[in-house]
């Protein structure tokens, strides 16, 4: 990364572009480097000793008009291919390197198919070496490289002959690399908040921690605070150079290397193929919905028929590509940013994956890493030896269950649309119970003022999800569906009070039978809350009914209610059983039990046990101090004793509570305790303290 001032003057690079390399070992990839830069991007003792490159090696150069080259030099020996994969990632431009004497070779061909499923179509071909091959040698190796891109997604890459060692044709391709560099920038990668992923950390003398990577979005100032993902530890920028040029801020596409400071920042602690990242992206995630295209060996010959007879021996069997379908849960290395993880691929099919052909997959992966929306991947077999194909992310986020099912191709389908605006509308169709908006801005990257113009670019009705576990999220609804869950739901609500004319109304919980799919609470809840602002229907506690809906108690009913509430009340957490009450009040224990028992069906009794009774109040406020109590255990469990000693209840009633909270489905339990199972506000309704 060169030196780092601790003052980097602001300079912005223009016309700049990043070139990676890519060829059979021993073609020439890091000489040509040379000769373009003058920079030998072998830094390791053990390559210069064994004159290979074993890892990623870079090199700088200054471009007429202000621009810069940063070169991206990978190793070409198959042992190091997940070398090359960290450094091939991200880059703009690709030079592949063929050399004349030998011709295309295993590592060409599996380099080749990584470019192309790596989605770079920009690049060009240098055939080196030109100086050891007389000119028909030259022109049948020229003929060899274009009939291997032929066909391929690289099939535009020109092919200009050059010699590191004469010199001859790399005016030609010093020319072609800076006017591609100064052409508009062709990757879609947008802005969004910062992304770099990491393939170098190191430190410096009174400097500290330095990573390097290339952007893959948005930009990046001195003094900005960022996480390393998924560690999850934050830092600040202290320091940052663009393009091996001191500067104030960066951005996408280029070469950082970035000094980073935080409180007891080991380096150790930071490994190539995580990210440097704004918070909002931090997500870490082991499950991925992709669309993966498998290779065919039909496509990816060991040899383009070299008839010279001076081959070098150095085909090793590597073939890349596959003629066997892929199975279900087949164990693969995947390759994604800079990040070398294994994993098994899960087929959202019935069938195996033909060779060369492509389909929906969720790849489960042994760790967790950090993915979103468009990054490209590469899986590789089990023992590393071959790579298999390669493919695209649509759901970074993925649910471990229901994979296979209809709705889940479907919102795959949706992701893959071109664009996040299309992607959104396809969603919205194909989602009856809404699109989580913090979700999709999350999983394509787009802080409010990116996503605001897709939202105002799509019909749709928004609501906020409820519930304090839940937060405020936003959900959509198209216009059709959102029709069609409040007809739903004011449908069910009408039959509810036909059939019990006595209550106040129905429970989250119950309304949500009402629609299709068993969609979560928090977004039931949120559309009951909309409907209730526009006074479609009303609140009743915790309860919902229609407006104009009313439950009276009969004037004998209604005087004794009178009599009972002020004592419920006043005895707080230890109400009297109906026995002692009915003898308090002086009034018949049967009548004072019909009573109680008209008053739950209306919502303002709870029946904790078979006589014992609790006001709505005391028990959303009992509800809300034991979530209170789950969340500051690190288990999240609730137990008998702590959870009498945080709430003050009596010691004969914490079993029969929790009892009661988990036929209310606010609690469930299990061997070692209770654990929240819903948000105490969505049962329960808020506690007086909360409103």
């Amino acid at each position: 990364a060169g030196p780092f001032p601790k003052r980097p003057t602001k300079r912005e690079s223009r016309n700049s572009m990043i070139v990676g390399t890519a060829g059979h070992i021993d073609h020439g990839k890091t000489s040509l480097v040379r000769a373009l830069t003058g920079v030998d991007a072998d830094r390791l003792q053990e390559e210069k000793a064994r004159g290979i490159t074993i890892d990623l090696g870079y090199a700088y150069q200054p471009l007429p008009g202000g621009g810069v080259l940063g070169f991206v030099d990978v190793p070409g020996h198959e042992k190091f291919i997940h070398n090359m994969l960290a450094g091939v990632t991200g880059i703009d431009h690709a030079l592949l390197v063929v050399a004349a004497d030998d011709g295309p070779m295993p590592q060409t061909l599996e380099h080749l198919a990584i470019l192309g499923q790596l989605g770079l179509t920009e690049g060009v071909v240098a055939l080196s070496k030109i100086d050891r091959v007389d000119a028909p040698r030259r022109a049948q190796a020229l003929h060899e490289v274009q009939r291997m891109l032929a066909g391929s997604p690289c099939a535009g890459f020109g092919v200009l002959p050059v010699s590191s060692v004469t010199g001859e044709g790399l005016a030609a391709l010093q020319d072609h690399l800076t006017r591609a560099a100064a052409a508009p920038l062709r990757h879609q990668r947008g802005g969004g908040h910062f992304r770099l992923a990491i393939d170098r950390s190191f430190t410096l003398a009174g400097i500290g921690t330095v990573v390097t990577g290339t952007v893959f979005a948005g930009r990046v100032a001195v003094g900005d605070r960022l996480l390393i993902s998924p560690l999850g530890v934050e830092v600040r920028v202290r320091g940052l150079h663009v393009q091996n040029q001191a500067a104030e801020a960066g951005g996408l596409g280029q070469r950082c290397a970035i000094n980073v400071v935080a409180p007891q920042l080991d380096k150790r602690d930071i490994t190539r193929g995580q990210w440097l990242l704004g918070e909002a992206l931090h997500a870490p995630t082991d499950r991925l919905d992709v669309r993966l295209s498998l290779l065919n060996c039909s496509g990816s010959r060991k040899h383009s028929g070299n008839d010279s007879g001076n081959h070098s021996g150095n085909h090793s069997g590597n073939d890349s590509g596959n003629s066997k379908p892929m199975p279900h849960w087949t164990p693969v290395h995947v390759h994604l940013g800079a990040k070398h993880v294994t994993g098994r691929v899960a087929l959202l099919t019935d069938q195996p994956l033909a060779a060369g052909a492509s389909a929906l997959a969720q790849l489960v992966l042994d760790e967790a890493i950090g993915a979103l929306h468009g990054d490209r991947f590469i899986v590789r077999d089990q023992s590393a030896q071959r790579t298999l194909g390669g493919g695209r992310v649509l759901n970074a986020f993925a649910a471990p269950r229901g994979r296979r099912k209809p709705q889940r191709a479907a919102v795959l389908h949706a992701l893959d649309a071109a664009s996040p605006t299309e992607a959104l509308r396809q969603l919205l169709d194909v989602q009856p119970s809404g699109v989580d908006l913090a979700w999709f801005a999350r999983l394509y990257n787009l802080p409010d003022s990116e996503l605001q113009p897709v939202l105002h670019a799509v019909p749709m009705h928004c609501i906020q999800a409820t519930g304090s576990a839940a937060g405020a999220r936003p959900l959509a609804f198209s216009p059709a569906h959102w029709a069609q869950s409040v007809a739903r739901l004011l449908a069910w609500l009408a039959a509810y009070h036909e059939r019990e004319p006595d209550s106040a109304g129905a429970r989250v919980d119950e309304l949500r039978r009402a629609l299709p799919d068993q969609p979560p609470l928090a977004l039931v809840a949120g559309i009951l809350d909309t409907l209730v602002q526009t006074q479609a229907i009303v609140r009743a506690g915790s309860r919902f009914q229609q407006r104009g809906h009313e439950v009276k108690l009969t004037p004998s009913e209604l005087a004794l209610w009178q009599q009972a509430q002020p004592v419920l009340a006043g005895a707080g957490l230890a109400p009297p059983r109906v026995a002692a009450l009915a003898a308090l009040l002086g009034a018949k224990e049967e009548l004072l039990r019909q009573l109680f028992a008209k008053l739950v069906r209306m919502g303002q009794l709870h029946a904790v046990r078979r006589d014992v009774f609790f006001l709505p109040a005391a028990i959303a406020a009992l509800a809300a101090q034991t979530e209170q109590l789950a969340r500051s255990n690190a288990r999240g469990i609730v137990t008998v004793g702590p959870f009498r000693e945080h709430t003050g209840l009596h010691r004969n009633l914490g079993i029969p509570m929790l009892e009661f909270f988990d036929r209310a489905g606010f609690t469930l339990r299990r061997d070692d305790g209770r654990r929240l199972r819903r948000d105490s506000v969505l049962v329960f309704g808020a506690s007086e303290s909360a409103t």
